[in-house]
């Protein structure tokens, strides 16, 4: 039986994320702030789970650099049911989130593992 239920979660899961792929951008991408996405980034708490730098961890997976296309993001973050609780207008506003966005989305991407000398030994 729970082993159904876990199942049924996990396919409505990817489902609001196909379909949120689907959707085109919104506008409140555009309206993003990174600066006031790093700070929002903290507020929320998200780095305990993602990283400060959206990484990743243990709890939470890699969310930058190349994040999830902002429509995804929202819909997995207003509507999931997994370890994540759900963030709804009413705790994380259209705003912050579209500033989190604009923060994971200006984290750059590291350097190649062979441009590093050290690596290449």
């Amino acid at each position: 039986m729970k082993l159904r239920v876990a199942r049924h979660i996990a396919i409505i899961g990817w489902a609001a994320l196909a379909v949120a792929l689907l959707v085109p951008v919104t506008g409140a991408v555009a309206d993003g702030s990174a600066e006031k996405g790093k700070a929002a980034f903290v507020r929320h708490g998200c780095w305990e789970c993602h990283g400060y730098a959206g990484q990743g961890g243990v709890t939470g997976p890699k969310l930058a650099p190349d994040p999830l296309p902002f429509d995804a993001l929202s819909t997995f973050v207003r509507t999931t049911s997994r370890n994540m609780p759900p963030y709804v207008e009413a705790i994380l506003s259209n705003q912050d989130l579209a500033d989190i966005y604009a923060y994971l989305s200006s984290i750059p991407k590291g350097p190649a593992a062979a441009s590093i000398p050290l690596l290449n030994q």
